[in-house]
């Protein structure tokens, strides 16, 4: 049977950089999944989740968190928690919640999305105070600000906490609500050494991706006050996101969190190995704050040629990167260790310096 137009297939290779998301449980993660306590989760009996919201909450310090299938899931929860049809978010134009979440909040919720430019991801307290509509009868509500702890599509860039500080503090004297899409966060944390509760004070929602960069197959954990917890709850029963014995996907989190931080650390290093390795390369270009944490954008329109031209090159030497748009992005994690991260580097050289002889 020929495969379906519309699915990607994945191929088998030996380094995959296409996405944190691509790791694979490890085998003492397996073992703990086996081996987990498990009750309903739907009725708060499921031990393993509990702990694992509570573990969550805590590294955050919020009061309380729910467990979710997806990230996803966490930000148009928060969206429809904290805002009512008719209102406007304000995003980065490089956000995941504006390019890649099939338009949730308008779709589900009736809220638009204000996406503001952005040159890796990040915008100024000055610009999102300047985003914030004056009442009008006739405009939409400014009702939530969105910060994404580390940037995801635009190189993972890492907010300035006095920025973030900023851009709540201004959200709240206007009333508005103030989310961190929280995804990669554990990645910004090892890189500034700043602890997640520091990032998430003061924020009315805050959210940890456990499949990315933890390395765990499935799910979510999203944190605010018991009183916001309540509520997301509700939504998440309305988004058919409640489950049962979940603390079979609950105990990857548990074992990331005791396993796998310490590796983000990795993780960030193999990316800098990398970026140091094709800086000076023919025909790329980076990004002065490239490089901050496990993720790397790059175009290549100096070579003459699309970024799917440049992909299917390097996988051509079994190395798997992704393109998007008219970019490289390029993403370690605990499945590509050192050696890996070298011969990429060398890989995406010699692409590079093949397209260039051609010019």
């Amino acid at each position: 049977m020929e495969p379906h137009p519309s699915r990607e297939t994945t191929p088998t290779v030996t380094i995959d950089l296409y996405s944190d998301t691509q790791t694979r449980p490890t085998p003492g993660m397996r073992e703990a999944m086996a081996c987990a306590q498990v009750g309903d989760e739907q009725s708060d009996s499921d031990p393993t989740t509990r702990a694992l919201c509570d573990r969550v909450a805590t590294l955050l310090g919020q009061e309380d968190g729910v467990f979710m299938p997806s990230g996803t899931m966490c930000n148009l929860v928060s969206i429809l928690v904290q805002t009512r049809a008719g209102d406007e978010i304000v995003v980065d134009d490089q956000s995941h919640i504006y390019n890649t979440e099939a338009a949730g909040s308008a779709a589900i919720g009736g809220v638009s999305v204000k996406a503001l430019a952005t040159p890796a991801g990040i915008f100024s307290p000055n610009a999102f105070a300047a985003a914030i509509r004056p009442p009008a009868r006739t405009a939409p509500r400014t009702a939530l600000v969105s910060v994404e702890q580390t940037t995801s599509f635009s190189g993972g860039s890492i907010w300035d906490l006095a920025d973030m500080r900023a851009i709540r503090d201004i959200a709240h004297r206007h009333e508005l609500k103030a989310h961190i899409d929280g995804a990669r966060l554990l990645n910004a944390v090892v890189a500034t050494g700043i602890p997640a509760e520091d990032y998430a004070a003061g924020f009315d929602s805050v959210w940890l991706d456990l499949s990315k960069g933890l390395g765990c197959p499935v799910g979510a954990v999203l944190c605010g006050t018991r009183a916001f917890v309540v509520e997301a709850w509700r939504w998440k029963y309305r988004l058919g996101g409640a489950m049962r014995q979940s603390g079979v996907i609950a105990a990857a989190g548990l074992y990331a969190l005791d396993h796998h931080v310490e590796q983000l650390r990795a993780d960030n290093a193999h990316l800098r190995l990398l970026h140091a390795a094709i800086a000076d390369a023919p025909g790329l270009s980076f990004d002065p704050a490239a490089g901050q944490s496990n993720i790397l954008c790059f175009g290549v329109a100096g070579l003459g040629i699309t970024a799917p031209d440049f992909a299917q090159a390097c996988l051509a030497h079994d190395v798997r990167i992704r393109a998007i748009g008219s970019q490289i992005r390029v993403t370690t994690h605990l499945d590509v260790d050192r050696a890996g991260a070298v011969r990429a580097g060398e890989v995406i050289r010699a692409v590079a310096e093949a397209f260039a002889a051609r010019l």
